[in-house]
C-alpha cells in the first residue's frame, strides 16, 4: 500500500498524547498538505503515562482534561475543544472511538454541521456483560455517527463489524511504534554461545509481571536456564532485585536505557520476553531479529506475535496472563531448539519490515481518509 497525501487540514483528538505516539503523528502530519493539529490533555496523576510535550512536524494543542469518577465508571471531558476546532478548522477529524469521552459528541456535531467527515479510532468493541443490551445499543448509536473506523487489529475490525458497522468502512492500521528497519537482519550463530540470553525491556512495575519471568526461569532445568537481562527502571526495581537474589541470581538489572544505548542489548539477546501488559519495545526487538514471548492481551498482540503454524515458523508465543506454567513451557520450547529460534527471529524481522511499521500505519490512515473525502 502506497502512502498518498491528504490535501486538507487534519485534526486529531486524543485524551492524552503518549510519548511513543509522537513519531506516528509527525509522520502523519508530513503527508497532510494543510498540516495536522493534535488536541490532547494530561493524564491522571496515577496513570504513569510518559507524555509528549511537543511535536516536530504536527501542531500540539493543549486540552484541559477533566477526569471524572474512576475504574469502570471513568469519564473524561476535554475543555477547550470547540475553541480548538474553530481555530484549526479541520477538513477532516479523527477521534478516539470511546463513548466515555464526553466532549466527543460535540466535536462530531460541529463537523457534521459543516459536512465534514469524522473517523473513529479504537481498539474494538469486545462483548459486555453487565447491562449488555443497553450498553450495546449505546455503542451502536455512537459508532454509527462515524464515516469510517480505524482499528489496530483484525479482532477489533471483527468486533466493530459484529455491531453492524459496514465492513468496507473499517480499516486495520497495525499498531506500530517504530519505522520499518533500515538495516539487514542481524546474524546470530546457529547455536547458543554459552547460555542463551533472554531480554526484557520496559518499566519495572507490578503489571509487567517480571516476578513471573524470574520464577519461570528458575523453574527450568539447569542447562536451559538463561542469562536474564532486565533493562529498565521503576518503582518495583528494589523488590525485584531482592526477589532475583533469592530465586534467580543469574538475572542482571541493567537500569534504564534509551535510543542507541539499547542496541547492544538487542543484538546480544536470543529471545525477548514481555510477560505482563504493555510493551512498546517489542517491535524494536523484532526489528533486530528477536523472537518474542508475550503476555496475551488485546488483538494487537495476535497480529504481532504469531505461534508456529503449518509451514510458517511463527515468531513467538502468547501466554495467558499470570500463568507461570504457560510461561515456563514457552521458555522451555524456545530455548530447547536454537535453530528454530533463529528461524522465528527471521520471521519477526520480516513482520516489522513488511507488515507492521509506522509507514504502513500512516498508509492505512491515508486510505481511510481518502475513502471518506
Amino acid at each position: 500500500m502506497e502512502t498518498d497525501s491528504f490535501p486538507g487540514r487534519l485534526g486529531l483528538l486524543q485524551r492524552v498524547l503518549p510519548r511513543y505516539r509522537a513519531p506516528f503523528f509527525d509522520a502523519l502530519a508530513a503527508v497532510c498538505a494543510g498540516g495536522l493539529s493534535v488536541f490532547a490533555g494530561a493524564p491522571r496523576p496515577d496513570e504513569s503515562i510518559a507524555v509528549a510535550d511537543r511535536l516536530e512536524v504536527a501542531h500540539l494543542a493543549p486540552a484541559r482534561n477533566l477526569h471524572l469518577l474512576g475504574g469502570a465508571l471513568y469519564l473524561c471531558y476535554q475543555r477547550g475543544l470547540l475553541a480548538w476546532l474553530k481555530a484549526w478548522n479541520p477538513d477532516a477529524l479523527i477521534v478516539e472511538a470511546n463513548p466515555r469521552y464526553l466532549s466527543t459528541p460535540a466535536a462530531l456535531h460541529w463537523m457534521k454541521r459543516r459536512g465534514r467527515p469524522v473517523l473513529g479510532w479504537g481498539l474494538g468493541a469486545p462483548p459486555v456483560t453487565h447491562f449488555a443490551a443497553l450498553r450495546t445499543a449505546r455503542r451502536m448509536a455512537f459508532l454509527r455517527r462515524f464515516d469510517a473506523l480505524l482499528t489496530y487489529s483484525r479482532r477489533g475490525a471483527e468486533e466493530y463489524a459484529a455491531l453492524g458497522f459496514p465492513a468496507d468502512r473499517i480499516f486495520v492500521a497495525p499498531n506500530a511504534a517504530a519505522p520499518r528497519p533500515a538495516w539487514p537482519l542481524p546474524s546470530r550463530p546457529a547455536k547458543f554461545d554459552g547460555r542463551p540470553q533472554v531480554l526484557f525491556v520496559g518499566r519495572l512495575q507490578a503489571r509487567k509481571r517480571i516476578d513471573l519471568l524470574l520464577r519461570a526461569c528458575a523453574s527450568l532445568v539447569e542447562n536451559l536456564q538463561p542469562a536474564l537481562v532486565i533493562v529498565g527502571d521503576g518503582p518495583a526495581r528494589p523488590w525485584l532485585e531482592k526477589l532475583a537474589a533469592q530465586i534467580y541470581p543469574r538475572a542482571e538489572f541493567a537500569g534504564a536505557k534509551h535510543g542507541d544505548d539499547l542496541l547492544p542489548y538487542f543484538l546480544a539477546a536470543d529471545l525477548f520476553v514481555l510477560p505482563g501488559t504493555g510493551g512498546l519495545a517489542v517491535q524494536q526487538a523484532m526489528a533486530y531479529g528477536l523472537p518474542v514471548i508475550m503476555g496475551a492481551g488485546d488483538g494487537t498482540n495476535e497480529d504481532l506475535v504469531r505461534p508456529p503454524a503449518g509451514t510458517s515458523p511463527g515468531n513467538g508465543w502468547q501466554v495467558p496472563p499470570d500463568d507461570l506454567a504457560a510461561l515456563t513451557e514457552a521458555l522451555r520450547l524456545a530455548l530447547s531448539d536454537p535453530s528454530r529460534l533463529r528461524a522465528m527471529g527471521a520471521e519477526s524481522y520480516r513482520i516489522v519490515r513488511e507488515e507492521i511499521n509506522l509507514e504502513r500505519m500512516v498508509a492505512v490512515f491515508m486510505a481511510a481518509l481518502q475513502s471518506v473525502a
